[in-house]
């Protein structure tokens, strides 16, 4: 068999490496599959292709298959091996697993505008409060994901003279390359970023940092903790259990389109505040969005023709 994990290394610094992580578990788990089968993966043919997927769609969902297949697809072109994926056998195979399995992509329940004010509110009078609120307010005025949210430096906000701030998304998920994104922020989160670096000093090059011993450190902190921030600040703002758990770190960047759509804010708009590229992936966010169309001032006075 090729040795597919020398020839997988050829990725390293060509993609970020939660995706490397997902190529490698699921290259793993088709050799593995295939192993259990008495079958050599590589090269693939169509017919175990279309197996596996069967065999995977009992229990992952059809995203997650599809996932699999990329992974597929990659690793044989890194073998300069035929692709199997692109079988018509396979596409097929991969249209009954949808049929199958319908349902909607799971969503982050979004951080509306009046959860902000009480994760804000409840916030500890201390170093990790300060901390806190700017980071909650901050990442749901720029719209962040929670990699960009920590990725960012303290070289990348300006203070502007109306009290907002001006920020620079340098990379994100749709920005591998590091073009960056300029992004705007409410007064409020000007405020408190400010009162938060007046605590943190200007020693630290990461804005948002851990705290030792009530002491700043230079270090970033990780994604897992803007989530766990979320989490709690919301447990804190009295929700109900079953509903902290439809909230992540992803609930700041939903919630916070969906308002900019309440607000009357037409897509280009939307699209710019989050840096998305495609209005596709724009309408899933906003399709839960509580956003009565007839409760628009325009829509007041329109009436239905009467029937005679």
């Amino acid at each position: 068999m090729p040795d597919w994990r020398r020839e997988f290394k050829r990725l390293e610094g060509a993609y970020a490496q939660a995706t490397l992580r997902a190529y490698y578990t699921d290259v793993q788990k088709f050799t593995v599959y295939c192993s259990a089968r008495g079958l050599e993966p590589f090269p693939a043919n169509a017919a175990m292709v279309c197996d596996f997927i069967a065999a995977q769609g009992v229990d992952l969902s059809p995203g997650s298959v599809r996932r699999c297949l990329c992974a597929i697809r990659k690793i044989h072109h890194l073998l300069r091996l035929p692709d199997p994926t692109t079988d018509e056998d396979v596409n097929l195979a991969m249209r009954r697993l949808r049929r199958a399995k319908l349902g909607r992509p799971r969503q982050a329940k979004g951080m509306t505008r009046a959860h902000l004010d009480l994760c804000l509110a409840v916030q500890p009078d201390s170093p990790w409060g300060l901390r806190n609120r700017a980071l909650l307010s901050l990442g749901y005025d720029l719209l962040t994901r929670r990699s960009e949210l920590v990725a960012l430096m303290t070289d990348d906000i300006e203070f502007r003279s109306d009290g907002t701030l001006r920020a620079v998304i340098r990379r994100g998920k749709t920005d591998p390359f590091g073009m960056g994104r300029i992004g705007f922020t409410s007064r409020r989160s000007g405020q408190l970023v400010g009162e938060w670096l007046a605590w943190r000093g200007d020693d630290i090059a990461p804005l948002f940092c851990g705290i030792y011993r009530g002491r700043a450190i230079n270090r970033s902190l990780e994604t897992t903790k803007v989530k766990l921030i979320v989490k709690e600040a919301i447990l804190a703002a009295g929700l109900p259990a079953e509903e902290v758990a439809a909230f992540s770190s992803h609930s700041l960047r939903v919630g916070a389109a969906q308002e900019l759509l309440r607000a009357g804010l037409d897509t280009a708009a939307i699209m710019r505040a989050g840096g998305w590229r495609s209005t596709n992936v724009l309408a899933r966010y906003l399709e839960f969005a509580e956003h009565n169309v007839w409760e628009a001032p325009s829509c007041n006075s329109y009436h239905l023709p009467v029937e005679y």
